[in-house]
């Protein structure tokens, strides 16, 4: 930035170059620009139309560079500002761990709202299997303070970002992180929970390179890669649910287009739940696999 700009002139220089990059970029040009301007001045939301008419500040000039370089080489804006806003929170992310999608918001909001019919004056235990940021039992834990947690991740890098984010949200008391595979911990221990949740890799292998440049170069693959078919780890999940030492009255998967019909007809083979329904996203796809058991 050889000449003082406003914000304003600086952000639609750089919303207009980053516009040339679609290639690489998949996300919009203005928002990520806004974002990324916003946490470089740590100002909220609304302060961004008030104070764009402000001289850009020259010592800020190369930081804002670098974060464009980021951004023309395909990197998500969240993992450049280290946050995403989820069910109306702000989450610590890095490449670590997935970024949060919309869709997961969907699938908190119906397993809170099973959960709460169920046990009404009850303090549930969670599990979060492959907790990631953390991000879903941080967001049911702040609503509902009573309600235990289990996290399980099986990277202690992701468990680190999902305690801090625990932390900054005021409920780490409630939830207990557990490094792990999948049910494992919770078998070996012996341990009973009342509730299951988990969002899985879904992305079936084949189309893993398929994916966008922000995903696929950016994300952990660890956390997108499901196997040859992307059922790898419902099979495997639900399978273990019979060893645990009590069955869970509620059961929650997020799942890949296309795999719910698959996933509720293995829950439905245990015999376990008065129910097992599929909950669309937004977009009116199959998105999520509920598996409910009252009082039988």
């Amino acid at each position: 930035m050889n000449q003082q700009l406003t914000v304003r002139e600086a952000y639609l220089e750089a919303s207009s170059f980053l516009n040339k990059t679609k290639n690489q970029n998949t996300q919009d040009p203005s928002q990520v620009c806004r974002w990324m301007l916003e946490a470089l001045f740590e100002w909220k939301h609304n302060d961004f139309f008030l104070r764009w008419n402000e001289p850009f500040p020259m010592d800020k000039s190369e930081q804002w560079q670098d974060m464009l370089n980021r951004k023309t080489a395909g990197e998500p804006v969240q993992y450049i500002i280290g946050s995403q806003e989820f069910y109306g929170y702000n989450f610590k992310v890095t490449p670590s761990v997935l970024i949060p999608r919309p869709e997961t918001e969907i699938l908190v909001e119906k397993m809170m709202q099973e959960c709460r019919h169920i046990w009404q004056h009850g303090e549930p235990i969670i599990a979060d299997v492959g907790t990631g940021s953390g991000i879903i039992p941080t967001t049911l834990a702040i609503n509902n303070p009573s309600w235990k947690f289990i996290a399980i991740d099986i990277s202690d890098q992701a468990l680190h970002i999902a305690k801090e984010n625990a932390l900054a949200h005021e409920v780490k008391e409630q939830i207990e992180f557990v490094q792990g595979d999948l049910l494992e911990p919770l078998i070996e221990s012996k341990r009973e929970i009342d509730v299951l949740i988990s969002n899985p890799p879904y992305i079936p292998s084949k189309d893993m390179q398929e994916l966008q440049t922000e995903v696929k170069d950016f994300e952990p693959s660890n956390a997108l890669d499901g196997g040859t078919d992307g059922l790898y780890f419902y099979e495997k999940m639900i399978k273990q649910i019979s060893e645990l030492s009590k069955i869970p009255k509620v059961v929650g998967f997020e799942v890949g287009q296309g795999q719910t019909k698959e996933v509720a007809a293995w829950l439905k083979q245990l015999n376990q739940w008065n129910e097992v329904y599929i909950v669309d996203d937004l977009a009116g796809i199959g998105r999520h696999v509920l598996a409910i058991r009252g009082e039988l």
